[in-house]
């Protein structure tokens, strides 16, 4: 079967790799679409901090049902999302029900080899009924769970005041449901185009571009109070640090993103709020159905968000092109046919 690897940063290779066999306890999936997410392109450019090469990239999948164990619900032919966050079910983390922050985690295409191939066998629990959806929104129900798992942490008041810091796909999906959980959204932002996108097509009104004078435009959009929730899915350091100063008093700050190495606060600052400070990681099964539910209630823009597509066989040549921020890219989506 095809399968593209990534060798070594910057270098992707088309391979011939067997068919998987199927545990007894295991189902065998079809992988039809692929998601390339922020993390893909990080292992691309070699900017992972939970990596090792080669690897096969791809965690944002959809599929149908090759073949399921005796006794399942699941049926031949069904298209189903894949939750990919393999966790052992027996951490302190996992018996709390917090699978998404497993001890012991195995994310496909980080820790473990992932969907850009033509065929997984997957845990039961990992493969999850997509009813009503099509395989292009079944694939992009993983990074949209992250944002919903993002706005769920923060446990967001109806009529609160929420920045989301960085426009990128996961920012984008903290605000729509940072929206739908009743809160008043704007998002700060450096690229003018990904401001633009979120007020044509994700109907966010309220937007701020990086630069000079960003801080007095959001202090002034907020009386001087700032943001009741603040979201950071950036990826930089300086920005995180940086969002700190965003949060109003007694406000929550989510950090979605993840650096490389420390980030610091100013201690009184962070005090004189009385900041509450939460890290979001993954998705958990409740946010998977949580998103589909809102895609099957026309909630989710899906159509629009996915603005760029190829074929599995073309990514080694094409994949580079997705980083060119001129190519303008919110969603691609890899093509198995």
């Amino acid at each position: 079967m095809l399968t593209i690897v990534c060798d070594a940063p910057g270098r992707l290779s088309a391979q011939d790799r067997p068919t998987p066999q199927r545990a007894r306890d295991e189902v065998l999936v079809r992988l039809r679409r692929i998601g390339v997410c922020g993390t893909d392109l990080h292992i691309f450019t070699g900017n992972q901090p939970y990596l090792s090469y080669p690897r096969v990239m791809g965690h944002e999948l959809s599929g149908t049902v090759e073949a399921a164990p005796d006794g399942s619900a699941l049926r031949p032919g069904e298209i189903v999302s894949i939750l990919p966050y393999l966790s052992c079910g027996t951490c302190g983390a996992c018996r709390k029900g917090l699978t998404n922050c497993c001890r012991n985690i195995q994310v496909l295409g980080v820790h473990r080899d992932g969907g850009m191939t033509e065929m997984l066998s997957l845990p039961e629990a990992a493969v999850r009924p997509a009813p009503g959806l099509d395989l292009d929104q079944a694939a992009m129900v993983e990074f949209l769970a992250i944002g919903a798992h993002a706005a769920r942490r923060a446990a967001i008041r109806p009529g609160g005041r929420a920045l989301v810091v960085g426009a990128g796909p996961i920012g984008m999906a903290a605000a729509l449901f940072a929206r739908l959980a009743g809160a008043t959204v704007t998002l700060l932002d450096g690229r003018e185009d990904r401001l633009a996108f979120c007020a044509s097509h994700l109907g966010m009104a309220a937007a701020v571009r990086v630069g000079e004078g960003d801080v007095a435009a959001l202090s002034a959009m907020t009386d001087g109070d700032f943001f009741d929730t603040v979201f950071d899915a950036t990826g930089s350091a300086a920005a995180i640090e940086r969002g700190f100063g965003f949060v109003a008093h007694g406000g929550t700050y989510v950090l979605v993103s993840i650096v490389q190495g420390a980030i610091s606060f100013s201690d009184p600052e962070f005090h004189k709020r009385e900041t509450t400070l939460l890290g979001s990681r993954n998705a958990t099964p409740e946010d998977f159905d949580a998103v589909m539910a809102a895609i099957r209630a026309g909630q989710v823009p899906t159509a629009a968000l996915n603005t760029h597509r190829l074929a599995l066989g073309d990514v080694p040549e094409h994949f580079s092109a997705l980083l060119d921020p001129a190519a303008r890219v919110v969603k691609a989506i890899v093509h198995v046919d």
